[in-house]
């Protein structure tokens, strides 16, 4: 206890002690040659000067294991002092506690022999060292960011926790006010890929090294020094900072075909920024030997002299672009881009693409829809004249879907066409808003969704059972495959809710053995969730008198993935390729409707005073296509089912003088009729 300590900075004493058991990867001593970007970060975390550490940079780039176990163990080793480690969850706690934590004693001897040798000392959210530190994992919340005061800090995987723990505040901040009380000796780390939208799509750059203004990791590298990466050119000796802009590849082969993106990916280079001369893969590992971190206000020359007024703060931030990251390499960073770019192409979903941005470059995701803007006379000049209330040629199923309204049912009737992605065409946009009930005078009333449940039969006769003619005059006509039907919406004044008529109808329709033909659907904007997934809801103990008994099954659709995709569909021309047909019939307020919402970056808004059924109802179609329900993007278009054939084939198409066909039901059995018979 009376020997001094030794004293080695982050990056030393991890190449001394800090010794790696990957197999399959790597086994040896840390090297600090492999990652030299992260010399400075770790380095950084023993100083007087500053009181925070901020570093942004992709997955694969060995942040956490550099900055936060290798600062654990200087900690241990060299420098003992409490820390607290917080993750996103409790689970993801304990699983940094076993997968990390453990792994760091079992496989480095010198930790190992500093864990105290006590029954209770190593526990899963707690270990106790022999020098008297104590290392306690934890999770973001009041009471575990409370009365534990501690000199060093550190989050991981930021950008995942919660940007308001509790109403009272930034974690970060609730964590740095924890080490207040020890002065020059007191640090907090944070550590993250940047995965917030964006709080200002239309951002302009003051400063070269400036991130964009976004919740979560990118907000705190903006208070800090902003420091970043920047490599010689084995040309020209000229430092720029490395980026995904400045890759080239060949997308095409000698005879003008188009590669494939392993192909692609083989013929990578980067081309410098300042002579322009390629620069291999080959080379990278060279350039990253002689890198520097350039703070805010910094340059630097050919002859890696530095000039300039940096930027001062007492929070020391970084930023590294995936294309430096040692863990992964520059082809492999073109063909997980051109996957991503394939899949919006065949999907029309974006998911990919900002899962590319965010986790393998480490930059945030601007979504496609917010640098446009749709205006309704731009839809206008795209209509065609596709006959008014038919069924267009190629066209292979329909889909109804519904809105529900206060004093209506407003359906719009899309025609499925094969295409990758498949087209959607616009066949019939009608109100169903007066009902078979009569006031006194004989004049029937307004359907009243949300208090008479027999106002729901219309469904059935208006949408459910109707076919209309195909485009070829041959009399023949299509009945609906699908129909679909918001199960949202409650009436506060009165205190009525439809949800509640929706399930009830549905169960109608079971009993009858007719639900087969109709889904309720939800939207749920909820960053994270798929496209669209079947939930049956359950009402919660305390609530006796909802509806839901977790017996009705329910569509719920990711809205903001959803209308990323329309909005894709809507600037397609090419038929087969994810088009967005609609007939020159159509009033000017169906393009107003269209154009009602606004892409943000937090995720699609209504503008104030407008109506958005036939954006939503378009959006519908989509979700229920894309779901288990019909499963059109799987579909073999040249062995479909019956009902998604050619019409001379197709099992929903029926001669003039025939009734609608439509698809048969599953037989169900009362298996309590079946005993009294067998009785």
């Amino acid at each position: 206890m009376f020997n001094p300590p030794e004293r080695l900075s982050v990056a030393e004493a991890a190449a001394k002690y800090r010794y790696l058991n990957n197999p399959g990867s790597f086994r040896g001593y840390w090297r600090n040659d492999k990652a030299p970007y992260l010399v400075e970060p770790m380095n950084e975390l023993d100083s007087r000067f500053f009181e925070g550490v901020i570093f942004v940079g992709p997955a694969q780039s060995g942040k956490t294991d550099a900055l936060i176990l290798n600062w654990v163990l200087h900690s241990a080793k060299c420098d003992p002092m409490d820390m607290i480690l917080y993750n996103p969850s409790t689970a993801a706690a304990r699983d940094f506690s076993m997968r990390r934590i453990d792994r760091l004693h079992r496989h480095s001897p010198v930790m190992e022999e500093l864990l105290l040798k006590k029954r209770d000392a190593d526990n899963t959210f707690d270990k106790h060292y022999v020098n008297g530190m104590m290392l306690t994992m934890s999770w973001p919340s009041v009471v575990e960011f409370a009365g534990k005061p501690v000199p060093r800090v550190g989050l991981t995987d930021f950008d995942r926790m919660d940007m308001d723990i509790e109403g009272d505040g930034n974690p970060y901040d609730l964590a740095a006010k924890r080490t207040t009380t020890y002065g020059s000796y007191r640090m907090a780390l944070a550590e993250s890929s940047p995965s917030k939208p964006l709080l200002n799509p239309r951002w302009i750059r003051t400063s070269p090294h400036e991130a964009p203004p976004a919740d979560g990791i990118l907000a705190l590298y903006n208070r800090g020094d902003r420091r970043r990466w920047y490599w010689p050119c084995p040309h020209c000796n000229g430092y720029f900072e490395g980026a995904f802009e400045l890759l080239e590849w060949d997308g095409k082969n000698r005879q003008g075909q188009k590669l494939d993106p392993i192909s692609a990916s083989e013929s990578v280079f980067m081309r410098c920024s300042h002579c322009g001369h390629p620069i291999r893969p080959d080379w990278r590992h060279e350039m990253q030997q002689w890198g520097m971190w350039l703070k805010e206000g910094e340059g630097i020359d050919a002859k890696g002299r530095r000039f300039g007024q940096p930027r001062r703060t007492k929070i020391a931030s970084f930023w590294l672009n995936g294309v430096a990251a040692a863990f992964t390499n520059w082809a492999e960073l073109v063909r997980l881009c051109l996957t991503a770019e394939e899949e919006y192409a065949s999907t029309g979903s974006e998911e990919a693409l900002k899962k590319f941005y965010n986790t393998d470059l480490g930059v945030p995701y601007m979504p496609k829809a917010v640098d446009s803007e749709r205006l309704p006379e731009h839809l206008h000049a795209r209509a065609e004249e596709l006959g008014e209330k038919v069924v267009p040629l190629g066209t292979r199923f329909l889909v109804a879907n519904v809105d529900v309204q206060k004093n209506m049912f407003v359906v719009q009737v899309h025609g499925i066409a094969p295409g990758t992605p498949f087209d959607m065409c616009l066949v019939d946009r009608f109100q169903i808003r007066k009902s078979k009930r009569l006031d006194d005078a004989g004049d029937h009333l307004w359907v009243k969704p949300a208090t008479y449940l027999d106002d729901w039969d219309l469904l059935i006769e208006d949408v459910m059972d109707r076919s209309y003619p195909l485009a070829d005059g041959s009399g023949r006509r299509m009945a609906i495959k699908l129909t679909t039907c918001d199960s949202g919406g409650y009436s506060k004044d009165k205190g009525e809710s439809v949800t509640s008529m929706a399930y009830d109808f549905y169960r109608r329709l079971k009993r009858e053995n007719r639900h087969g033909r109709f889904h309720l659907v939800k939207g749920d904007p909820s960053p994270g969730v798929p496209r669209a997934r079947i939930s049956f809801p359950d009402a919660p103990k305390k609530d006796r008198h909802s509806a839901a008994r977790g017996d009705v099954p329910v569509l719920l659709l990711n809205s903001n993935v959803l209308k990323d995709a329309l909005h894709a569909r809507l600037d397609c021309i090419t038929p087969g390729h994810g088009m967005y047909r609609f007939p020159d019939w159509l009033p000017d307020w169906w393009y107003q409707e269209m154009c009602a919402e606004d892409r943000t970056a937090k995720g699609w808004l209504k503008r104030p005073h407008t109506k958005n059924e036939a954006w939503d109802l378009s959006y519908y179609c989509i979700g229920v296509c894309v779901s288990s329900l019909l499963l059109v993007e799987k579909m073999d278009w040249q062995k479909p089912p019956a009902w998604a054939d050619e019409w001379d084939r197709n099992s929903l198409v029926s001669a003039p003088e025939e009734a609608p066909r439509f698809a048969p039901q599953k037989e169900t059995y009362d298996f309590g009729k079946f005993a009294q018979a067998m009785a």
